[in-house]
């Protein structure tokens, strides 16, 4: 009786496992694009109500969620994009490919719903803000030019030098410490004319994000951030222009179907034309500065299992003083890239890569030319495997060839007196595996987690110096300051020999605990390893500065950082809050000695320690994300500081060795942009930044050597700019003839700076020659700034 009863329960267990693993499950998965030019739309939210799950699309639209067998209703939200909502029937495997229309279209059979989940609050996800282009082109910017880079330091957690200063801040780190993509291909220089603009063109532009913090895995190579920006792929509908002319610089882009539905083109280009103004000035007649640039992108869908694209960018900035100096640099990037899909849940993208940054000087008055710049080639295989909904895995690996030429000399006219010379060139090899898992353990706990397994090796065709302890820098004990040690001799190594080798394991971690369908609680950790090193000791970057790798003296910096935050949406979500706090540490912060000499000099390592740095803060976000008046009030209380101690007890280090302010510290940095939209004819944005003022040092006082007054300086960065504000507002008129023809067109209004606030972009010190006082003298780059760009579209 008993093996009776053994054996029915079992056989009733074995039916019912069956049952369940015939029928359980099916994997909805497809595409999401724009409707009317048929382009992939990245981070849909495609979420099933019935069972309170979902997913999002990946950076090329697709998506994939495993689910029970039944009948449901599918949501399908983004940003800028009405919401619908589908009936599906899944009984087996289905593809359904999504398509929505921008807000901007009123179509009765679209139904708009405004019940959308937000997986803000659900996803393990935090320290990342995205932004639209559409939020982007609202905001007012100086002389009316939409720029990406300016618009996300109206986030928080993020600062930079100044106006008029090039690269940004996040979370205390430096410039260089941000990784920035163009369509997965690295970006070395983020701007044009010495900061003012941008390097990316918006009309080009499909999606941006930023990740401060919880950093995927499948990112390395930078110690503060991640900056991923992806170019629209055109349209494969129909042809399409837009453009604008602006104040100092005109665009325009072009967009079509190679193949109607299968393949698509998009070039579009930019210049600035301001400098022909100075042609009026008689003073100025020689004298230019301006930029141009090319974006290029072709897509074609071989089948609907894989995908070809091949993306480019080309940038240049020209400035020239009297014909007598002309500074040219500028990016170049390629990608080609191939996506797979093997299978409804597996996709992979295969990514091969050029990137190319240059800089070039003329002195024609000297009569020579230096020449500058770092190449990479880069190979990265990416997978996804959207396993189930509760359980998705990336993993990959990728490979970097770095080529550096720290300059060269060539003369340019038969009696120059400057000789030939080439600095020894650096070369590099970088490679990572990495693996990463979204999981949802319950319907309230998320998880995300992973590793980075890097690699990076110094290689030769150079010779390296030795020193003596093999220690570049000494310390004078007499005078108590830092100085250049001399080579005792030097190495040389032949080509791809390894000079110094480096691996590290970068973990990745985040949980997000939903305490409703309304908030959630979030934490993260992650570490980053920066093997390159921009050799810069001013604020921001300039075009003169110079990458270079980690070797035997210069160490890679080893971040570290954790996070934590509350999330939360109100009003069914038309508005939402974040607020993070945040503690990082960076080991190997490279410091300067003194009086460092960084240009043009064959040995950096005799002028540089290693360092670290730390940053702690609070952010606050708070948002309105519906209605006419959408914007948002970001806060941040933040402390960033640097120390290089000595290296023995014996050596007082930078700044006797105590903890400093490093020259990205803001304490407070408060920023607000709101856009008002009135009407279909007139739409109102204004933006005001709040932030404490630059650390800096100033002379504490001063003596006389042979007749002449020399500054005696103090502790570094112990005093402050002035506080920095300015309030920005704008005006975009839509004239009511673009409802009845294809040529649309507004007219964008702009006033930066509307109190005309001087702020300080440096404050120098001199005396007076009458009165024999010492002065300060603040110099400002920008008063109050009117505008006016006209836009279009067909």
């Amino acid at each position: 009786m008993n093996t009776k009863v053994i054996y029915f329960v079992t056989l009733t267990l074995l039916l019912f496992v069956s049952s369940m693993f015939s029928q359980e499950k099916c994997t909805l998965s497809g595409t999401v694009s724009d409707a009317k030019s048929n382009e992939s739309i990245i981070g849909v939210n495609v979420y099933i109500p019935e069972l309170k799950t979902g997913t999002t699309t990946n950076e090329y639209g697709f998506y994939s969620i495993t689910i029970p067998k039944g009948n449901y209703k599918v949501q399908v939200s983004s940003l800028s994009f009405q919401t619908i909502t589908e009936s599906v029937n899944l009984d087996k495997n289905t593809k359904n490919n999504f398509k929505l229309f921008s807000s901007e279209e009123q179509l009765q059979e679209v139904v708009i719903r405004k019940d959308r989940k937000a997986t803000n609050i659900k996803k393990a996800e935090m320290s990342v803000n995205k932004l639209s282009i559409a939020t982007i082109k609202k905001m007012p910017v100086v002389l009316g030019e939409v720029d990406v880079l300016k618009s996300i330091l109206l986030l928080p957690g993020v600062t930079n030098a100044g106006e008029g200063a090039s690269g940004f801040n996040v979370r205390g780190g430096g410039a260089d410490q941000n990784l920035i993509l163009l369509d997965e291909a690295t970006i070395f220089s983020s701007s044009h004319v010495f900061g003012f603009f941008s390097v990316f063109n918006p009309d080009a532009i499909k999606d941006l994000k930023l990740y401060k913090g919880g950093i995927p895995a499948r990112y390395g190579g930078r110690a503060s951030s991640v900056l991923d920006i992806y170019q629209k792929d055109g349209s494969s509908t129909g042809f399409h222009m837009n453009g604008g002319i602006g104040l100092i610089s005109s665009r325009l882009l072009a967009e079509g179907p190679i193949v109607k539905d299968k393949g698509s083109f998009l070039i579009g280009g930019r210049a600035s034309y301001a400098h022909l103004f100075l042609k009026f000035l008689e003073e100025q007649k020689n004298n230019a500065a301006y930029f141009y640039d090319l974006n290029t992108k072709l897509s074609y869908k071989l089948n609907p299992s894989n995908n070809l694209y091949l993306s480019g960018y080309f940038g240049r900035d020209v400035f020239s003083l009297d014909k007598s100096f002309t500074n040219t640099y500028g990016n170049s990037i390629l990608n080609l890239r191939w996506n797979h899909l093997f299978n409804d849940k597996l996709f992979s993208n295969l990514s091969v890569i050029y990137s190319d940054y240059y800089f070039g000087l003329d002195l024609d008055l000297v009569g020579f030319k230096w020449d500058s710049g770092i190449k990479n080639y880069n190979i990265k295989y990416d997978f996804k495997n959207y396993i189930s909904d509760k359980f998705k895995l990336n993993f990959g690996a990728n490979s970097i060839y770095y080529d550096f030429n720290p300059g060269t000399i060539n003369p340019t006219i038969p009696n120059s007196g400057i000789n030939f010379d080439q600095l020894d060139k650096k070369y590099a090899f970088e490679t990572a595996v990495y693996i990463d898992a979204e999981q949802e353990l319950s319907k309230k706990l998320s998880l995300s987690y992973g590793l980075r397994y890097s690699m990076f090796y110094r290689l030769g065709r150079s010779s390296t110096n030795i020193y003596a302890n093999n220690e570049p820098v000494i310390f004078n004990q007499d005078a108590q300051i830092y100085e250049k040690a001399t080579p005792i001799g030097t190495k040389l190594y032949d080509e791809n020999k390894v000079i110094q080798s480096y691996n590290y394991l970068e973990p990745r971690f985040a949980v997000a605990y939903e305490l409703n369908s309304n908030q959630s609680v979030k934490a993260s950790y992650n570490r980053m390893v920066q093997y390159l090193q921009l050799v810069s000791n001013t604020s921001s970057p300039t075009p003169l500065d110079i990458w270079t790798p980690s070797d035997n003296y210069i160490k890679p910096q080893i971040a570290d950082q954790v996070a934590l935050g509350y999330f939360r949406n109100l009003s069914d979500e038309m508005y939402s809050l974040e607020v993070e706090t945040f503690y990082k540490k960076i080991q190997n912060r490279i410091d300067y000695i003194d009086g460092a000499d960084l240009i043009a000099n064959k040995a950096i390592e005799q002028v540089i320690l290693n360092g670290q740095m730390r940053s702690y803060g609070l952010e606050v976000m708070f948002r309105k994300n519906e209605g006419r008046f959408t914007g948002w009030i970001s806060y941040t209380l933040s402390k960033s500081e640097q120390q290089t101690p000595g290296r023995n007890s014996t050596e007082i280090g930078i700044n006797n060795g105590k903890w400093y302010s490093s020259a990205y510290d803001k304490l407070h940095n408060l920023a607000v942009t709101s856009s008002y939209n009135l009407n279909k004819k007139w739409n109102f944005g204004a933006n005001f930044i709040l932030q404490s003022g630059q650390p800096v040092t100033y002379p504490n006082g001063q003596y006389t050597y042979e007749d002449i007054l020399v500054p005696s300086y103090g502790l570094r960065n112990e005093n402050r700019l002035p506080v920095y504000h300015h309030l920005d507002i704008s005006a975009t008129l839509t004239p009511h003839k673009n409802d009845n023809r294809n040529w649309k067109s507004e007219w964008v209004f702009s006033i930066y700076n509307l109190y005309n606030r001087k702020n300080a972009a440096s404050m120098a010190f001199k005396q007076n020659a009458d009165t024999g006082n010492n002065e300060a003298l603040r110099t400002s780059i920008f008063g109050i700034v009117p505008a006016v760009s006209y836009n279009f579209k067909f």
